[in-house]
């Protein structure tokens, strides 16, 4: 799509304006977020834009738009749906070997384990190899009781952390400021960064590494702006 307007701003409302226009998500609702802080960084996304908008190019944009169009109009149904990561949490599930990796996978996973039981009074059981291993009860329903908490918007950016990560404990710790964005990367492309440190760097894996990299931090800043 051509690019159509000469200004976007954030509005009084925290919606964002086009030439003074209310600009409208893909289901027609107004784009209206609930900081100024995201509001003026949506706005910057447009005003950033070139001849084309690019819509890659615009990551809160997105996530604003999801939060009111697809996770608003039925939020439990989609913190449900993220809940249920936390029944085959990446961080749960450790190498048989080699050593090293073993090793590397329980120092970069053990600590944030450590912060999701603290302070969710949480057990896990941890599995080695990928055979399923179910988690207590108890810890499923605390898991989904933390994601229903959050409101469509907060859900909408952590959506992006889990399903990214594999790992529900990785965007609980990251969202509530446990760890930094470095280390919930570390912790969530560790075995990736295994992989390519003993066979080489496939350019290709990279790519696709560094595109994952960059919706993850987008959504870290997308909920840092809530």
């Amino acid at each position: 799509m051509r690019r159509f307007y000469r200004l976007a701003e954030a509005g009084a409302g925290r919606d964002i304006l086009l030439d003074g226009r209310p600009v409208r998500t893909p289901g027609r609702a107004p784009l209206a977020v609930p900081t100024q802080a995201l509001a003026e960084a949506i706005a910057d996304e447009w005003n950033a834009q070139g001849d084309r908008i690019d819509p890659r190019a615009m990551p809160l944009t997105g996530l604003a738009n999801a939060a009111i169009d697809r996770v608003a109009p039925d939020p439990q149904a989609f913190a449900d749906g993220l809940s249920a990561y936390g029944e085959s949490d990446l961080l749960c599930y450790r190498a048989e070997g080699p050593d090293k990796l073993a090793a590397r996978q329980s120092e970069s996973w053990d600590p944030i384990l450590a912060w999701a039981q603290q302070r969710y009074d949480l057990v896990f059981e941890l599995a080695m190899g990928v055979i399923h291993m179910p988690q207590p009860p108890e810890t499923i329903a605390r898991l989904r009781a933390a994601v229903a908490a959050r409101d469509p918007f907060q859900l909408a950016g952590l959506s992006p952390l889990v399903t990214i990560s594999g790992s529900l404990i990785v965007a609980l710790a990251l969202a509530e400021g446990a760890i930094s964005l470095d280390i919930a990367w570390a912790a969530a492309s560790l075995d990736e960064q295994w992989q390519a440190e003993q066979w080489g760097e496939d350019a290709e894996a990279a790519a696709a590494l560094a595109n994952r990299r960059r919706d993850f931090a987008a959504a870290a800043r997308f909920l840092a702006l809530l």
